[in-house]
Order: structure tokens, then sequence, then C-alpha cells
């Protein structure tokens, strides 16, 4: 850590950015400069909130008047795309979206390449594959400490594959340590797995969910087979545990939304035996996993690491999403990554793509007002 304090914008300030900006205000070596905010009443009240004199009601307003080291952006996802390209031609050091980066492929390629083409860091979100236990896990696994991974499993790739699925494809990614090679997947709705529907209204419905243009609902089951020839067994729903399962002949590592269980060896009854974790404590630990996002992101300015989920990793959760529903919509038909065609698009749930403000989840100037409990 340098003694350097670096000068953060948070860049939309509804209730996950008001979460980023509890972090960036405690961390000793960061300062909030400035806050983007479309409202006006809550701009103004997480103004006063965090003691912050430059409000901006966009983008360019800020630009226009400081240049910080580092934008946090968490706008509704429909508004990364500008907010990402205006930072990086203003010379930021390092930016963060949250998820899903974008809806269009093209729209993530051109963030991507033009932050790298400027040494810009392009930093990913609140995803638990900067849980620094996962990380740990995946370190370990590299260095051979479990066997060589043979097999792997995604558990419950449905609801929202692109918006929540981001999550399971970028610990899967981490964890086999390879890129997705080809998808092959089968498609319905989260309706049919309840059983509310009959065998032709099933069809039906899991028909117009893989056609449908919305990341709502669709449910995924299939086989993604990555570059070093691990195979993933996809499964719409949990079985019954969530997340992603990797494994050698002695060992299994599970990441069920924590930090990734460990089963080495099997007992006298052939099952497999779990052993200690003991993890490494990690420094900071007041804000869940958006503490490792956020300080290997800091790291990544400082010294040319990479931080432990970035832009990539959201553009390549983002392209499997939408090649496991175009697989699904051509009749389970083998879909090789990366897709040449990068005019495909998923359109992310209404709440994460225009925000709260416009979906029914409106946030009242006394709650902006209010410290939020670390939820995570």
């Amino acid at each position: 850590m340098t003694n350097k304090k670096h000068k953060v914008a948070i860049i939309g300030c509804g209730r996950m950015g008001q979460h980023y900006a509890q972090a960036y205000r405690a961390y000793p070596d960061t300062e909030i400069v400035g806050i983007v905010e479309h409202n006006p009443e809550r701009l103004k009240a997480v103004g006063e909130r965090f003691e912050i004199q430059n409000l901006y009601a966009n983008t360019e307003e800020l630009l226009n008047d400081i240049v910080p080291d580092i934008a946090a952006i968490i706008t509704p996802s429909k508004f990364y795309k500008d907010a990402v390209i205006a930072c990086a031609e203003a010379g930021v050091k390092g930016i963060s979206t949250d998820k899903p980066i974008a809806a269009k492929l093209s729209d993530a390629d051109l963030m991507v390449e033009t932050c790298t083409s400027k040494g810009i860091v392009l930093a990913g979100g609140n995803l638990q594959r900067a849980m620094h236990e996962i990380q740990e896990a995946a370190q370990r696994i590299r260095d051979g400490k479990y066997g060589e991974i043979i097999g792997a499993s995604v558990n419950g790739f449905g609801g929202e594959i692109s918006g929540g699925g981001c999550q399971a494809i970028s610990v899967l990614r981490l964890l086999t340590n390879s890129e997705i090679e080809e998808v092959m997947c089968w498609g319905t709705h989260v309706d049919v797995i309840k059983g509310n529907a009959d065998r032709q209204q099933a069809i039906e419905i899991s028909k117009a969910a893989i056609n449908q243009e919305e990341d709502t609902g669709i449910v995924i089951n299939g086989r993604f087979t990555m570059q070093n020839g691990v195979n993933t067994n996809v499964f719409g729903t949990a079985t019954p545990y969530g997340g992603v399962d990797v494994w050698s002949d002695s060992s299994l590592i599970r990441w069920n939304w924590g930090p990734p269980q460990i089963f080495q060896g099997f007992d006298n009854n052939g099952n497999r035996i779990e052993i200690e974790t003991n993890y490494k404590p990690y420094e900071f630990s007041e804000f869940s996993y958006l503490t490792g996002s956020i300080r290997s992101f800091i790291r990544a300015i400082e010294t040319g690491s990479e931080p432990w989920i970035t832009g990539h990793d959201l553009r390549q959760a983002l392209e499997a999403a939408i090649a496991s529903k175009l697989s699904a919509q051509l009749g389970s038909v083998p879909i090789k990554l990366p897709l040449e065609n990068r005019s495909h698009s998923l359109l992310p749930r209404p709440y994460r793509w225009i925000g709260g403000d416009e979906t029914g989840r409106y946030q009242s100037v006394d709650e902006a007002r209010k410290e939020i409990p670390d939820t995570n």
C-alpha cells in the first residue's frame, strides 16, 4: 500500500453505489472527491451523508471539473458503456463497473478494448469471484495441491443467466483456470421447473423463454467444454448445492455462495472427507467480497497486477450466457466461443438495466441518508 490517497469518483449513487461509497470512504488510501447521481434530491442527501462537496448530475459535468484516479461506475447497466468510454478518454487510471457489464457483446468489447489500448485498469464489481477465500482456493488448485482438475459442474444456472449467472461463470473460469471453448445447452423457464404447466404448455413456455430478448426466468441445462479439456455439466437448478464444483481424482472443491469447501480423500464407505480449509485472514473484511474486488483493483492500479474480477471476466460471463441461450434456441447446437457475431445481446432484467427508480424499487431520500448494513 502506498501513502498516496487515490481520488475516487462514485458515478451512480443508488443503493449499490452508496455501498461502494461506504467502502471507499473507509479505506485509508482512498478519498471520494466527487459523486454523480441523476436524481437531484438523492444527490444532495448522499453528498451530505458522505460529506462530499463536489456533486454532479452526469459524468460529463464531473470530468469537466475533476479527473479522478478511480471511477467506480454503479449506474444501471444501460449507462455503463458511455460512462466507461468517457472516463477512459479523460485519462482516469482505473475504472470499475458492476454486473452485467452490458447487454450487447460489442459494447462489452468496446469497453474492454478501449481501456486495454490506453493502459487503463478495467475492473468488475461486487462478485464472489473476488472473495479472498475463492482466490486462495484457486491458487491452491493452480499449485497442484488438490491434483489435476478433471471435471466441473455449474449448479443452478437459471433465473438470470447474465445478471446473476455471471457469478457462477466467473468462478468456474477461475477454478478451472480456463476459458469456455464450447457450449451445448437446453433451455426452459422457471415456471416449468415449478411445475406450473402441463406438458404442452411447458413446451410452449420453454420455447418462448429461450426466444425472448430479456434475461428473465431463463433456465439453462447443458455442457460447457473448457479450453483445457475439462467438461462442465450445467444444471439449471440446485443439485441440491448451488454454485460451482470442480474435482480431481482425489479432491472436490465446492463453491456454494461462500468460502469454498474442500473435500480430500475418502472414508471406508467411499464418502468424501471434508477437510479444514485454513484460509489465510485478509486485511480488510468489512464489506464482504466487495472488499476483495476493490482492494485488488487498487493494487492493480498501483502495481500492474490483475484485479480479482476484471472487465474481461464480465465480458466472458456475458458471452457464455448469450451463447447458452443461442445454443438452446437453435435446438441444442454446439456453439464455439468466442462468438463471431458480436452483435448478439441479452437484455438484463429491467432493474439491472434501467435501475430501481424506473422499476418500482425507488429509494427515498430518507433511506439514502442512512448507512447501509453489509448484507452481502
